[in-house]
């Protein structure tokens, strides 16, 4: 079963994204670009409220937000109560935030990674399983308000 991706951003990632979704097209992915569609200065919340409010509701498998630093995606995509946005720089953190995490929206920033390795990072997230078990009872607690 093919899994659907979701990607969104700002201005600022908008030429990641498009790279972004034209590879993961090539490797037989469902896609669907959440804007902006330009790189004509945008508000990312715009992009990132209705991606998140789509992967919430598991119409799409995961979700991958491309801003200048992934911060205010990733803060605006956590708003959600099912959303577990992941802000990763490094290949390990996007192997770990699934594994440990259950991460189901990877936020990257295209100021600070290149563009090789943001496809790296994406392939390495949306193929790395999540490991369950002691992971588990933490990821349940995060939507817990004491």
């Amino acid at each position: 079963m093919s899994k659907k991706i979701a990607l969104g951003g700002d201005h600022a990632g908008y030429t990641y994204k498009k790279e972004i979704i034209a590879d993961l097209q090539s490797k037989g992915y469902e896609v669907k670009d959440f804007g902006p569609f330009s790189e004509a200065s945008v508000d990312y919340p715009d992009f990132v409220h209705p991606l998140s409010k789509a992967v919430e509701s598991k119409e799409f498998d995961f979700g991958i937000l491309i801003c200048g630093s992934g911060n205010g995606v990733a803060i605006t995509a956590n708003k959600y109560k099912d959303i577990r946005a992941s802000l990763c720089w490094t290949n390990d953190l996007a192997a770990l935030a699934r594994q440990h995490n259950d991460a189901n929206v990877l936020c990257l920033p295209a100021r600070f990674i290149e563009l090789a390795d943001a496809k790296k990072f994406v392939q390495t997230f949306i193929n790395t399983p999540f490991e369950g078990g002691r992971h588990q009872n933490r990821v349940d607690k995060i939507n817990k308000c004491y």
